[in-house]
């Protein structure tokens, strides 16, 4: 198995957190919260019903869970195996349908399953790994020629700054201090460079926003801090 692109210290903070995925109060929250609004912007661009999707560094299974709901068949790749058990066991209880899931790396994947998904997503993984590009081109490997590859990660800037780590991790403690590393956050052309790179076409942007008086998030064109990207493999000629 492919492991080189990981960060031990990454890895070793998410599974001490591996019990608190589904507590929708706890730390995990804002991914509860913003999931409704991505999963639907996912599936208005890739309609997501009877699709072979993969999510990258699925965690806890929150996006892939939802996915899988929304009838698609799921698999969830992730390399923290406490993260997997808690993924599995609500998968279980909640009898979620067409939903696996496998500890190995992205790369390690698209060696063994290219050309095999739909759909890829690859959400709030980026910033967490020592070389984002290397997942963007396995998600790249792995999805179908004409198939669609969904990013979201934080933007690097001085507002992205004072609201994704200093007000997010400080002063609302919305998040875990410490959970994002500014130096490791990525710029929407820093991401679409990696996306041209291997060979996939940016089609469509949209931004995350917080408001911290209704704790609401929603989505926008602002791609100033959190954002997501869609883009798509050529189909194949002929």
């Amino acid at each position: 198995m492919n492991t080189a692109n990981v960060d031990h210290a990454e890895l070793a903070k998410f599974s001490s957190l591996a019990h608190r995925w589904w507590d929708q109060a706890g730390e995990f929250g804002p991914l509860h919260a913003i999931n409704p609004l991505r999963l639907e912007w996912i599936d208005s661009i890739a309609p997501l019903n009877g699709h072979r999707v993969l999510d990258v560094g699925c965690g806890g299974g929150i996006l892939a869970d939802a996915m899988a709901r929304k009838g698609a068949d799921v698999l969830g790749i992730d390399l923290a195996e406490k993260s997997l058990k808690v993924a599995q066991l609500h998968a279980l209880e909640a009898g979620t349908p067409h939903i696996a899931y496998r500890q190995i790396s992205a790369e390690a994947l698209a060696d063994e399953l290219p050309g095999q998904f739909d759909v890829v997503t690859c959400m709030e993984m980026l910033e967490h790994v020592p070389d984002p590009a290397s997942i963007v081109r396995a998600c790249a490997q792995l999805v179908k020629p004409g198939g669609w590859v969904f990013f979201s990660t934080i933007n690097r800037n001085p507002k992205s700054f004072l609201l994704a780590i200093v007000g997010a991790e400080y002063l609302l403690n919305l998040v875990p201090r410490g959970t994002h590393e500014y130096a490791r956050l990525l710029r929407p052309s820093e991401l679409g460079q990696f996306c041209r790179a291997a060979g996939l076409d940016l089609q469509h942007s949209c931004g995350l926003e917080y408001n911290p008086i209704t704790r609401r998030y929603r989505l926008s064109r602002d791609t100033s801090v959190n954002f997501m990207l869609a883009a798509r493999k050529p189909p194949a000629a002929g």
